[in-house]
């Protein structure tokens, strides 16, 4: 009997053994499951695929989803159930599952919310009826938007919802185009971002120069970041000059004829809630600003630390924008729906109500974030970033002094084909710093402004950029419309910052490299109005 029961025990001891050694097995090959295409050309072609569907068939929904779906096929390697479960599992419900990006959509609602309220409070219209007492024209809707949009330099998402909500209701009084609005909004947020020292971006910057004084190389290359001044030089200009070209011209002219939008889709128009004009004032858009602005502030530097003995530089460094932006906006909302109750213009039970219109309003950026976000994830399984930093490494020997103009247009590719500005500062900033470092630190500096430049540049173009995105949703304008109104105005600026790093990249010295560039692109532009003046005559 004991021999039994030994021997039973054995075999079960024996059967366990082989089960747990077929499961460690199991989860060994799938955990080193590598797809043919990894790291190779093939990366790439997804997203590209994605934004030329989107730019051909003016529907950005579909067009995502195909380059999804191309970008599962790829890491299958064609085989069906595995191209579903990475789709989905991995992707759509993986990057809904990322705190980060969750953060990112609460913010988005809470933003949504918070414009809806303003509208009913009558707070967006008291500061359109105040503002269009003191902005008599178009050139000062545009400016002011500018002026608010620099103003406004902590976060990217954090610009481009709260300058669109602001001036909204002063462009529309001026018949400023809803893509001309989001280029402006798009414009004044990732570049302007790029070159203030206190920003997530500056953070984001100065976290990926490992061995350097990150703080110290960023403040130096910001007079070598073109693509970011040249594109404030560049909007100040047509402004001005009362210029247009591509087809932002076309939506100009109409919206002067009185159609802000000159395509029929309007995919924010049935969520907004009426505007109540016949109460509120200018307190009640400025004062959920400002509270926004504040506690938004002090949410980033609580998550950093600055509470717990960290300096106000440090606590940026280390913030972490998607969860600061949340507490901030949560805590603004509070104090917004306290203080509409307090003066009577919203009761509470009407506060409630437009939890559900601000989130509607958020529903098509939510979307497309979304489909971006599953994309990003695809071209990550397929080793893009790998590929395109073996791309670089190897060329990193040869061409010195063209290198910086190199480094600018790899990172436009990257940035655009990914649709992420911080995702190509991880992969190209610490190759830039292997080369560099301790033998040239000037072209080192010049190289990660390059790469800066490179990465907003492709960011400002992409289709599938969150900033982009959210520049959209703060217009409230059809995303492939800024997208295709935005792209000939964006390339205008690469082509002459890239220019301009081929200058720099032999000078290496920005009191020249600057001046001149800034002489390019208002030459640049005197070539394309005369252009455009006598193809028009």
């Amino acid at each position: 009997m004991r021999n039994k029961r030994r021997w039973l025990g054995g075999a079960f001891a024996l059967t366990m053994l082989l089960v747990c050694s077929c499961m460690t097995t199991f989860a060994a090959e799938k955990a080193e499951y590598v797809p043919k295409m990894y790291a190779s050309f093939w990366s790439l072609i997804p997203p590209v695929v994605a934004i030329a569907l989107a730019l051909i068939t003016k529907e950005v929904y579909s067009s995502l989803f195909v380059g999804i779906l191309m970008g599962g096929l790829f890491y299958s390697g064609f085989t069906f159930e595995k191209t579903v479960t990475h789709v989905f599992q991995d992707g759509i419900i993986g990057v809904l599952s990322d705190s980060y990006n969750v953060g990112i959509v609460t913010f988005l609602v809470i933003l949504g919310i918070m414009v809806s309220m303003m509208n009913r409070a009558g707070g967006s219209a008291a500061f359109g009826r105040w503002a269009g007492k003191r902005i008599k024209t178009r050139t000062g809707a545009q400016l002011a938007t500018i002026i608010l949009g620099v103003l406004i330099f902590i976060d990217d998402y954090f610009n481009c919802l709260t300058v669109g909500s602001v001036m909204r209701p002063v462009t529309d009084k001026h018949n400023v185009s809803r893509a001309k609005l989001s280029y402006l909004i798009d414009a004044t947020a990732a570049p302007v971002c790029i070159i203030a020292p206190i920003s997530s971006w500056a953070a984001a910057v100065t976290g990926f120069v490992k061995g350097e004084d990150g703080f110290s190389i960023f403040i130096r290359a910001i007079p070598y970041n073109y693509y970011a001044i040249l594109t404030i030089v560049m909007m100040l200009a047509i402004v001005y000059l009362k210029m247009d070209y591509g087809t932002m011209r076309v939506h100009e002219k109409n919206a002067i004829n009185g159609d802000i939008y000159t395509t029929p889709d309007r995919p924010y128009a049935n969520a907004e809630v009426e505007v109540d004009e016949s109460k509120g004032g200018v307190i009640d858009l400025i004062l959920p600003i400002l509270m926004l602005i504040v506690c938004c502030v002090i949410g980033m530097i609580y998550t950093g630390g600055f509470f717990s003995g960290a300096s106000f530089v440090e606590a940026f460094s280390g913030s972490d924008a998607s969860v600061g932006l949340v507490l901030g906006s949560f805590f603004a909302l509070v104090i917004t729906i306290v203080f509409y109750a307090v003066r009577k213009v919203l009761k509470f039970k009407e506060s409630m109500e437009c939890v559900p219109e601000g989130f509607k309003a958020m529903v098509p950026a939510i979307l497309i974030l979304t489909f971006a976000w599953t994309l990003k994830a695809m071209t990550d399984s397929l080793g893009a970033a790998e590929y395109v930093a073996g791309v670089m490494d190897s060329a990193a020997g040869g061409l010195i002094n063209l290198l910086p103009a190199i480094i600018f247009l790899v990172g436009c590719f990257l940035a655009f084909a990914t649709g992420t500005s911080w995702g190509t500062f991880g992969i190209l900033i610490p190759i830039v710093v292997a080369v560099f470092s301790g033998t040239n630190e000037t072209m080192m500096i010049i190289s990660i402004s390059a790469c800066m430049a490179g990465a907003v540049c492709g960011d400002h173009c992409s289709p599938i950029s969150d900033t982009t995105i959210m520049a959209s949703a703060g217009a409230q304008c059809n995303h492939v419309n800024h997208v295709t109104t935005q792209l000939p105005y964006a390339l205008t600026v690469a082509g002459v910052s890239f220019v301009n790093y081929v200058i720099v990249g032999f000078v290496q010295n920005p009191y020249i490299g600057l001046p001149v560039g800034i002489l390019l692109m208002l030459g640049t532009l005197m070539v394309i109005r005369r252009f455009s003046k006598e193809k028009e005559a």
